[in-house]
């Protein structure tokens, strides 16, 4: 056998194994536009709803009904009142804040909208999975997928100096749209009545060459986890991860840092200001372990970067709504493509560089007579900072994590914390012993309420597709 021979064979029992790890195979015939700018994105959605004529099915863990989510709702309306069938599914908690009027709203303009998982249901076990894909279908031929929510974070405001969130979406023109419409009727399964049959009967004609792989997260079924770590242990060049919320299983973070001493470029981009303080402090941790095995981390100096990109060698690409957490990969449903593409692969990594020269390096520099610590150094010198006014919201985040590096180290604020807590708690046992004892025995008697409504409530579920 030649060397030719036995790298094809090889690469074939790789691809093989992707689709195990994936649990399916790729599907060809598709032309794919990578958007790394979330404004561009917005529109490119808008204009995928607009070309709608007979459904659309749009998927989203958060929709505000701010200045960006009125104006998805004024075309989402626009195209019920048409006659278009317009399914809108939200998440009950990342749409928490969005009030019932926005959604009588689109259902008084002929939009069928349903909550996943509202928070107040008969369902108290399942309230750590949730929907967090985002999604839009156009009669199952066009297709938008990645990390985009809908608000006026990834839209920005350039009158008010308001930068958008970086983010990234991948377009998808044909067979692998309509694959990715299946993954939206079996959610909205679980949400309600199934779709209509007229709904799913999509079979778009092939419009490219690429083919794609649509992994669909679901609970405890780990295949964006499992495809990650296929990726990280077999890449020989490079390895380049943008995740908004990076807090790697023990598995994965251990391949990380074996790849990285075998030699391969790994980098990490991660937020500099996260809008969930405390998972930023928790990637933090790693860091020193991560630097020492020779892995290169950049953190991002723009308002907050919500990308969820993977980059292995020079053709393997994934997209999507994962983030390398448990959260994401063990409990959630999500949704993310996988493409090995070259010409793809070479718009990521030309993006992934022009990402670095607005992010800062995080480096290990050695100090007298005590154990090395950790510096910020620009990733590109000559680089202008890009001005950007902060929201409110960036505001108070901010000023959290201020507070937080003025306390120290975030070992010690966990453990402060957990002293402060249990002392606090000790002491109004003393002080307020009945009170406190009332206290715990309604939490205990509404705990018990809930539980008990869930055990009779589960018996009524129908077997199938209604059980969680």
């Amino acid at each position: 056998m030649t060397s030719l021979d036995a790298g094809t064979l090889a690469l074939a029992r790789f691809t093989k194994a992707v689709d195990r790890a994936a649990g399916v195979r790729p599907i060809p015939g598709n032309t794919l536009t990578h958007y790394a700018d979330s404004p561009a994105a917005l529109a490119a959605m808008l204009d995928v709803i607009a070309s709608a004529a007979r459904w659309i099915h749009f998927e989203n863990y958060i929709i505000h009904d701010d200045a960006t989510g009125r104006r998805f709702g004024e075309a989402l309306a626009a195209r019920a009142r048409a006659g278009v069938h317009v399914r809108v599914l939200y998440d009950g908690l990342g749409s928490f804040g969005t009030s019932r009027a926005f959604w009588r709203w689109l259902r008084h303009a002929g939009v069928d909208v349903r909550s996943f998982n509202p928070l107040f249901s008969s369902r108290p076990l399942g309230v750590l999975r949730r929907d967090h894909r985002k999604l839009v279908v156009a009669d199952g031929r066009d297709a938008m997928l990645g990390g985009i929510c809908i608000g006026n974070e990834w839209a920005g405001d350039p009158a008010r100096r308001r930068q958008a969130w970086r983010d990234t979406m991948l377009q998808v023109c044909g067979p692998a749209a309509a694959a990715l419409d299946e993954t939206f009727a079996r959610v909205w399964r679980r949400a309600g009545p199934p779709l209509p049959d007229t709904e799913r009967d999509a079979d778009p004609a092939p419009c490219g060459a690429c083919a794609v792989r649509v992994i669909e997260g679901e609970p405890e079924r780990t295949r964006a986890w499992r495809v990650v770590q296929m990726l990280a242990a077999t890449a020989t060049e490079r390895l380049w991860i943008t995740d908004a919320y990076l807090l790697a299983p023990a598995t994965l973070f251990a391949t990380l840092l074996d790849a990285a001493r075998d030699g391969v470029d790994v980098r990490l981009l991660v937020p500099g200001t996260s809008d969930i303080p405390v998972l930023r402090a928790f990637t933090r941790i790693g860091y020193r372990e991560l630097l020492e095995a020779g892995v290169r981390v950049f953190e991002w100096t723009g308002p907050m970067l919500h990308a969820k990109t993977t980059l292995a060698d020079r053709q393997w690409v994934r997209v999507g709504s994962s983030n390398l957490n448990v959260s994401s990969l063990l409990t959630n449903y999500e949704l993310d493509a996988v493409v090995e593409n070259e010409a793809l692969a070479h718009q990521m990594a030309e993006q992934f560089r022009r990402d670095l020269t607005h992010s800062r390096e995080v480096v290990l520099v050695a100090r007298r007579l005590l154990r090395p610590r950790l510096e910020r150094t620009p990733a590109s010198a000559g680089v202008p900072a890009v001005p950007h006014k902060r929201s409110g919201r960036e505001l108070r985040t901010a000023a959290v994590i201020a507070l937080r590096q003025v306390a120290g180290g975030v070992r010690r604020q966990l453990a402060a914390f957990a002293t402060l807590t249990f002392v606090a708690v000790g002491a109004s046992l003393l002080l307020f012993p009945r009170v406190m004892s009332i206290t715990f025995a309604v939490g205990a008697f509404w705990l018990a309420l809930v539980f008990g409504w869930y055990v009779i409530a589960r018996r009524r579920w129908r077997v199938g597709d209604d059980v969680p």
